[in-house]
């Protein structure tokens, strides 16, 4: 039951930042729209981080999980915190049911995947251009590397699995999102 609460609680908070926005503030979009195309400018400045991932729709498979793992109110708070947000398509390309497995003690490994893809700070694209080789510390306190090559960063996890960054910069109110996609396993 608590589970179905929080999930409601997430679902609203999206309602609601939709129901907030003017015509000015957001663009039509279409199936093809790209997440960091949905993230405008005027929710970011007012949202946490939580709520701009949600309101960008096309992180409802990370908002589940967050909700699952108990980490919304975490990732609500004060940061400044830098996560690297996989979008729905990089959970739908884990192999079949291994979302489902981790839904099913989501405080366990999940948790500590989902801790994976969060950075204390805010680092911003800039920083993160002049990082490449560097070994980045997660808040679940295991490893990223960072790769750079020109203008491209892409991310390789404590396996060897390399994800790319496909949008930077996504302020909210308490830290940064840089989209990925792939999910990060530590």
């Amino acid at each position: 039951m608590r589970r179905t609460l929080s999930v409601a609680t997430v679902l609203a908070l999206a309602l609601a930042t939709a129901a907030c926005s003017t015509a000015e503030d957001t663009e039509p979009t279409t199936a093809e729209t790209s997440a960091e195309e949905t993230m405008t400018d005027d929710v970011m400045a007012e949202s946490d981080i939580v709520d701009t991932a949600v309101a960008a729709g096309d992180f409802t498979t990370l908002a589940t999980a967050l909700t699952a793992a108990e980490l919304v109110d975490t990732l609500k708070g004060e940061g400044p915190f830098t996560v690297f947000a996989p979008t729905d398509d990089a959970f739908a390309a884990l192999p079949e049911g291994t979302l489902d497995t981790l839904l099913e003690d989501p405080t366990g490994d999940l948790a500590g995947i989902l801790t994976y893809h969060v950075v204390s700070g805010k680092v911003m694209a800039a920083d993160v251009l002049t990082m490449d080789g560097q070994m980045v510390e997660t808040v679940n306190g295991a490893e990223l590397t960072v790769n750079v090559d020109g203008d491209a960063v892409s991310l390789t996890d404590a396996n060897g699995g390399t994800v790319n960054v496909t949008a930077t910069d996504v302020e909210a109110s308490n830290g940064v999102i840089h989209v990925i996609d792939g999910v990060l396993l530590p």
